[in-house]
């Protein structure tokens, strides 16, 4: 029965819901502790270490952020895979595509496939800079994030390369929410509004939230 779910249209379209909606309530929570860098480095580096050690004594020091970590990887796996095979089934049932675009089809819609890439590369590139220091400008600290941090907003392409993702991030999670309430059978006529402006406020909150954060490094408001 999971087989034959998965192997359906409608299946992987949940599956991509579902994780889609893990990813989201993870983007909200990481926003929101990336603010705490406004409060200072002590502040900041304090949120870091109890990342680490949430759940103690019970979980030993950093189950809790690997289990985390673990939702996470099977979360995006699920999502990209899903997001690949539907669109290759697209491609198959019509290969020579649309002479002329639907006139409602939004950007975000239209994008949705290249923000997809956007994302997945700067997520590889953003555990390479402030999770593992390989690619980390100026000497990367352990223990240190908040540093870290200030280090690659003072490059001009660690800049660049977080807000473009950050711009793709709101554009994706603006069709993906109403994508995902389509297909977990929350929309409706009587809700399509209230759904189609949350999408827009959570799409532009994320976006806001996480630019603010390069955007102070620059501005020297955080430094």
């Amino acid at each position: 029965m999971a087989r034959a779910v998965w192997h359906s249209s409608v299946g992987k379209k949940t599956v991509m819901a579902v994780s889609g909606v893990i990813m989201l309530l993870y983007l909200v929570v990481h926003m929101i502790g990336n603010l705490k860098i406004f409060f200072g480095a002590a502040e900041f580096n304090h949120y870091a270490h109890w990342l680490r050690t949430v759940g103690e004594p019970f979980m030993h020091y950093e189950w809790t952020l690997w289990l985390v970590r673990i939702v996470l990887v099977l979360a995006v796996v699920a999502h990209a895979v899903s997001a690949y095979q539907l669109s290759r089934r697209d491609i198959r049932a019509r290969p020579t595509g649309y002479v002329h675009r639907k006139a409602r089809t939004s950007y975000a819609t239209r994008t949705m496939r290249w923000g997809g890439i956007i994302l997945a590369l700067f997520i590889v590139w953003h555990l390479l800079d402030l999770t593992t220091g390989t690619v980390h400008p100026g000497g990367f600290q352990e223990g240190r994030p908040y540093q870290n941090v200030v280090d690659t907003f003072s490059t001009w392409y660690g800049n660049a390369v977080y807000i473009t993702a950050m711009l793709a991030l709101g554009l994706h999670v603006r069709h993906g929410f109403w994508s995902a309430a389509q297909t977990l059978g929350v929309g409706s006529r009587s809700r399509d509004r209230a759904l189609k402006t949350t999408a827009n406020i959570l799409a532009l909150l994320l976006t806001a939230g996480f630019v603010a954060v390069p955007v102070a490094v620059m501005t020297e408001v955080v430094s």
